[in-house]
């Protein structure tokens, strides 16, 4: 896998995947585009929802919406690196089963998010959910 980010000015950058995709960042805190940090976090939240509705898809559930919501904590000072990270899905869907939720959802944590596998190595990760 390969990418290429790209100083366009200020503290915008473009980054490019081997995909062919652009995406905007801002390194001045966001004020543009999303920050280099909060790409991780959506990274985290995109990664662990695939394996999600994948998981429940796989078991027959009738899921009709996953929604994410990630709250993070950082260091106070240089480098400023996530030391908590909580995923809470909020999902929807006809007669969904809650032992077939919790598996799905701790086995992306503990087994298959590749993004939140590395990232636990150094950061405290929970998740939780709920149906709406």
């Amino acid at each position: 896998m390969q990418a290429q980010v790209k100083w366009v000015e200020g503290f915008q950058f473009i980054g490019e995947s081997q995909s062919g995709h652009s995406v905007v960042m801002d390194g001045n805190g966001g004020k543009t585009a999303p920050s280099p940090m909060e790409m991780v976090l959506m990274a985290a939240g995109g990664c662990s929802s695939v394996d999600v509705v994948d998981s429940l898809k796989s078991t027959g559930q009738k899921i009709e919406s996953c929604i994410a919501k990630l709250t993070a904590e950082r260091r106070e000072t240089a480098p400023k690196l996530f030391t908590e990270m909580n995923i809470h899905f909020e999902l929807k869907g006809d007669q969904l089963d809650a032992d077939k939720i919790e598996k799905a959802v701790s086995d992306s944590l503990e087994k298959y998010c590749s993004v939140c596998l590395m990232l636990g190595a150094g950061v405290k990760m929970t998740h939780s959910w709920s149906i709406v």
